[in-house]
C-alpha cells in the first residue's frame, strides 16, 4: 500500500513530542502524500505555525473561529477531504476529552467529526504516571472500541522530565506505518502468516562464522506488507539488518540465527500456519564441530580445513507436512540456469509458488533497495514483476499468489 496521492490530516496537541511532528510530516509528503494540519493552541507553544505550514504546504488550521480559515467549518471539511488522520501527540487531556465528546478547540473539534466516518491513527504521549492515570486508562480503552479508531501503544524510554517509563510517542516511522495499516484493506484479516528473513549465520567458534550477503530486506518487506493486510505474522529472522515496523503488534517475531534453530521455529509454527514465505538465505552448509574457543592461528600455518555438513531442509519438511489448507512459497536465488533450477527446487519441495530472482539482474539481490522477480506457480502460471522497490516487490507477491 502507498501513501502516494492520499490525503493526510495529521492532529497535534499541546505535548513536548509536538516537536517531532514537522518530520512526519516532511516524510508524509516524501512518501507522496498531500497533509494537512490542524492543532491546539496549546500545540503551537512547542512547534511554530509556520514551521508547520511551510514543510506541509497549507494553512494551519488552529482558531475554530480565525477569520482566515479557508471554509467556516474547517472541522466538517478537512475530515470530508481527508483519507485518514492522525493526531500526534495526543496528551492526556485530548485523550479524554475525545473519550468523552468534547469538542471545543480546532483539533478536538475535527477528531469528532472524523471518528464516524475516517480511520484514525491516535499516538499517546505523556509522562508516565499521567498515562497511568485511572481516567486515560478508561479514555484508552474507550476509544480502541471505537470502530475506525487505532491506538498506538506509547513506547518505554526517557521522558521529557528527566526519568524513564512508559510514555514516549511512538517514532516517526512507526507513525507512518500505522497509517499506511489503516489506509490497507484487510484482505488477510484471520490469515496466519509465516516468514522467514535474513541469513543465518553458522558458528565456527566463539568469533566466527559462516554467512551471506542478505540483510533481511525482502522478508521483512514481505512481513510488513502482510501484517497491512489484516494477516498475524509469524517472522523467523536470521541475521536481520533491515528494522521491523510493528505498530499494532501483529508480527511476532522469532529470532533464530542458525539453520537449526530456524528449522525448529518454522517447524513449531507450520501447524497452525495458513501460509508460509520461506525468504530467508539459509545456510546449506555448517561445521560439524563448533570450537569452544577462538581458533588461533599458529605459527607457520598456511591453510585451515574445516569440516562441513549439510543443514535441516527447512522447505523439504514443511512441504513433506503440508496439509491441503497451507500454502507454501520459496524463494530461489540463482547465478545460472535460473528458471530451471528454480522450477526444480519448486518441484522438489513440494511448494506451491517459487519466486526467483538473480543476482545476474541489476538492482537485484542482497543488500540493495530493489529487485526483480518471477513467480513461478506449481499449476505452471508465471508472472515476471519489473525492477520495483522490494517494498513494492512484496505487494507485486503478495497480490499474485495471495
Amino acid at each position: 500500500m502507498s501513501l502516494k496521492g492520499r490525503h493526510i490530516l495529521v492532529g497535534i496537541s499541546g505535548g513536548i513530542a509536538a516537536y517531532k511532528i514537522p518530520e512526519l510530516i516532511r516524510s508524509l509528503v516524501k512518501a507522496g502524500a498531500e497533509v494537512r494540519v490542524t492543532t491546539t493552541k496549546h500545540a503551537l507553544e512547542f512547534v511554530t505555525e509556520l514551521t508547520l505550514q511551510t514543510v506541509s504546504g497549507s494553512r494551519v488550521y488552529s482558531d475554530v473561529f480565525a477569520a482566515i480559515n479557508e471554509h467556516s467549518t474547517e472541522h466538517i471539511s478537512l475530515p470530508e477531504w481527508c483519507d485518514a488522520m492522525i493526531v500526534a501527540p495526543a496528551t492526556a487531556n485530548v485523550l479524554c476529552k475525545t473519550a468523552s465528546g468534547i469538542a471545543d478547540d480546532a483539533l478536538t473539534t475535527t477528531i469528532c467529526s472524523c471518528a464516524a466516518r475516517k480511520p484514525i491513527v491516535v499516538a499517546p504521549a505523556m509522562n508516565d504516571k499521567m498515562w497511568e492515570n485511572p481516567a486515560v486508562q478508561h479514555a484508552i480503552e474507550t476509544l480502541r472500541a471505537w470502530k475506525n479508531v487505532r491506538v498506538l501503544e506509547p513506547e518505554e524510554g526517557p521522558l521529557a522530565c528527566g526519568t524513564c517509563g512508559k510514555g514516549r510517542m511512538p517514532e516517526i516511522e512507526v507513525l507512518q506505518e500505522a497509517l499506511e495499516h489503516v489506509l490497507t484493506p484487510d484482505t488477510m484479516k484471520g490469515r496466519h502468516v509465516l516468514i522467514t528473513a535474513g541469513g543465518t549465520q553458522e558458528k565456527i567458534d566463539p568469533v566466527r562464522f559462516i554467512s551471506n550477503y542478505s540483510t533481511g530486506k525482502m522478508g521483512v518487506a514481505l512481513a510488513h506488507a502482510c501484517a497491512r493486510r489484516g494477516a498475524e505474522v509469524t517472522l523467523v529472522c536470521g541475521a536481520v539488518s533491515a528494522p521491523v515496523i510493528n505498530p499494532f503488534g501483529t508480527i511476532r517475531r522469532i529470532d533464530a540465527l542458525s539453520a537449526q534453530a530456524m528449522y525448529e521455529a518454522c517447524l513449531t509454527a507450520w501447524p497452525t500456519t495458513d501460509t508460509a514465505i520461506l525468504c530467508a538465505a539459509v545456510a546449506d552448509f555448517a561445521p560439524v564441530n563448533e570450537a569452544n574457543e577462538k581458533i588461533k592461528k599458529q605459527d607457520g600455518q598456511t591453510e585451515l580445513t574445516l569440516q562441513l555438513a549439510t543443514t535441516p531442509d527447512i522447505a523439504k519438511a514443511l512441504g513433506e507436512r503440508k496439509q491441503n489448507r497451507q500454502t507454501l512459497i520459496g524463494f530461489a536465488l540463482e547465478t545460472q540456469h535460473e528458471k530451471t533450477n528454480a522450477l526444480r527446487k519448486m518441484e522438489r519441495k513440494q511448494m506451491d509458488a517459487i519466486v526467483l530472482n538473480s543476482l545476474r539482474d541489476s538492482g537485484a539481490g542482497f543488500g540493495v533497495d530493489t529487485n526483480r522477480v518471477t513467480i513461478f506457480r506449481a499449476n505452471g502460471h508465471s508472472i515476471e514483476l519489473p525492477l520495483l522497490s522490494k517494498a513494492e516487490t512484496a505487494e507485486g507477491i503478495i497480490d499474485a499468489l495471495l
